[in-house]
């Protein structure tokens, strides 16, 4: 029994490696991007790495990056990032079976559950004899082990050499772009692609129409936030009008 076991997980370990290995030069790529552009932003070369490991959400981490150069704002934080991970909700959902009854392996496959790790778990069954727990336990922890080096990469790249970085913020875009091009192709019915496509340009129609309507009151707010600091102090004001204030 017990040196069935090592063999098991093995041979679980050997059926892993090959479909994640596309996987493998998206996520080293993407994490040097990552790393890169969260050292651009003043963070020390380690945090792309610590969030590679603690948060393992590739389009968050770049938000999270960004959040953490900025004014301190936890709930927008938690929104922000909710609201971009949103989707693996249903991940979970369509995975609630597969990861039954898998005891202590269950936790870090629902933590690691990517849309790369949920693509290949969902559709790929391991070869006969190998265990289907150890084969999905294996396929996450090596796309996290990719996500890891990549950003670990960028961030040393990041900080000893010096990169431009103009435009690097748009692979978080391109990122999903990819993502949804995948699984267009993938799925047999793009029904759930279109009421998606919908929804957002019905969103993004509904925001631009709000903002119109509201442009003449919201202009004077920001017009007012602009020139606030120039007219602060009674010098200012004055040199404002061309005149001394006193």
């Amino acid at each position: 029994m017990h040196t069935d076991r090592p063999r098991a997980i093995s041979s679980a370990l050997r059926s892993a490696i090959p479909p994640t290995l596309p996987i493998l030069a998206g996520f080293v790529f993407l994490g040097i991007t990552c790393g890169v552009y969260s050292v651009s932003l003043g963070l020390p070369w380690w945090t792309p790495t610590l969030m590679a490991c603690l948060i393992f959400a590739g389009s968050a981490e770049f938000v999270v990056a960004s959040m953490l150069v900025g004014p301190f704002a936890p709930l927008q934080a938690f929104v922000t990032v909710f609201i971009v991970n949103a989707r693996h909700l249903f991940y979970g959902l369509s995975m609630l079976e597969r990861f039954r009854g898998l005891g202590r392996k269950r936790p870090y496959l629902i933590f690691a559950q990517c849309d790369e790790t949920f693509s290949i778990n969902y559709s790929t069954r391991p070869p006969a004899g190998v265990d289907e727990g150890w084969f999905m336990f294996f396929v996450s922890l090596l796309n996290q082990l990719y996500w890891v080096v990549g950003c670990t990469l960028g961030g040393v790249l990041g900080s000893v050499a010096a990169l431009n970085v103009a435009g690097v913020d748009f692979a978080m875009t391109a990122l999903f772009v990819v993502i949804f091009l995948d699984q267009w192709t993938k799925d047999p019915s793009h029904a759930s692609a279109v009421v998606g496509i919908l929804a957002s340009l019905v969103a993004l129609a509904l925001i631009l129409a709000a903002i119109t309507v509201l442009r003449s009151h919201l202009e004077p707010v920001y017009d007012a936030c602009e020139s606030g600091p120039v007219a602060s102090t009674p010098d200012a004001a004055g040199a404002h009008h061309g005149g001394d204030a006193r």
